[in-house]
């Protein structure tokens, strides 16, 4: 298996107890297996002892049965990921603290850091919320969400490509995972034209614009074949708007990635409407790659 190499890192799974919660515990346990590297499930419990930010006044005997609670559900989700993936070693911990500073902490050592689409308790509001724009923004290593159904393991990996050094630590991820998985890559370029003057548009010769941005997804692309020449690469260079040209690939697909941040048709991956309407929309889980990770 091409570039199957060991991770010295984990792979750190979010868990709050929610059924999308078990799912990201399957699919990292898995992830850590196709990386020969540890697991390691962290739940964060924000109620401390008395007369600190978190606690809700209800006493100490209510603590300890949230926190017994708590540490039910980090054992739930370890057995569920046990069962995924039998030969990887998993370790678990309830941290104290509320799971972006927990989670961001747990990202200096990991080699992924893995969450659910939607959670209960600490990670309430992982997408619609401040908490996965805010560790996809500052995590020290990829972020992934897992979401929609059960991917096929003979389904691509997709990733949206603009031109930019943030698409460059997008594809070192991508290729990497489908290499690691055996599968084809789908790159995909999305272009618009910006010429709003009818007139104007149609003195633009729009099949040399394409063939243009054709050539910029090959030159960025040449490097990587040659270091995964067994990744099989399909390109699709589409005159559509960035969300919609990646969740129009992402039928069948495994994973999409995309960087934190780009530049033309992918400005504003995290920040902006696009990254949420991937986020939000795609049928598979999302990988988000900051720049300075590559």
């Amino acid at each position: 298996m091409e570039n199957a190499q060991a991770w010295g890192s984990p792979v750190v799974v979010g868990i709050d107890g929610s059924v999308a919660a078990l799912e990201a515990a399957r699919w990292a346990a898995r992830e850590a297996e196709r990386r020969r590297t540890g697991l390691r499930l962290v739940s964060a419990f924000g109620w401390r002892a008395s007369g600190h930010i978190g606690d809700p006044g209800l006493g100490a005997g209510y603590r300890t049965v949230m926190l017994e609670s708590t540490r039910k559900e980090i054992a739930e989700a370890a057995a569920a990921a046990a069962e995924a993936a039998p030969g990887v070693e998993i370790t678990d911990e309830v941290v104290d603290g509320f799971p972006i500073p927990v989670l961001t902490a747990e990202s200096q050592r990991a080699a992924l850091v893995v969450v659910g689409d939607r959670g209960l308790g600490g990670f309430t509001g992982l997408l619609i919320g401040s908490v996965a724009v805010a560790l996809a923004a500052h995590a020290a290593c990829p972020v992934v969400v897992v979401r929609g159904e059960l991917p096929s393991p003979q389904g691509p990996v997709v990733v949206g490509v603009d031109g930019s050094p943030t698409s460059e630590t997008a594809l070192a991820f991508a290729f990497d995972a489908a290499a690691v998985r055996q599968v084809p890559l789908v790159a995909v370029h999305a272009w618009m034209d910006y010429v709003a003057d009818p007139a104007v548009w149609q003195l633009v010769d729009w099949e040399t614009v394409e063939a243009d941005e054709c050539r910029l997804l090959a030159e960025q692309l040449a490097g990587w074949s040659e270091k995964y020449p067994h990744v099989e690469v399909r390109r699709a260079v589409v005159k559509d708007r960035p969300a919609h040209a990646l969740l129009g690939q992402c039928g069948g697909a495994q994973l999409v990635v995309v960087g934190s941040r780009g530049r033309g048709g992918f400005t504003g991956l995290v920040l902006g409407s696009v990254s949420h309407a991937v986020l939000h929309h795609a049928p598979c889980p999302v990988a988000v790659v900051r720049p300075e990770l590559g």
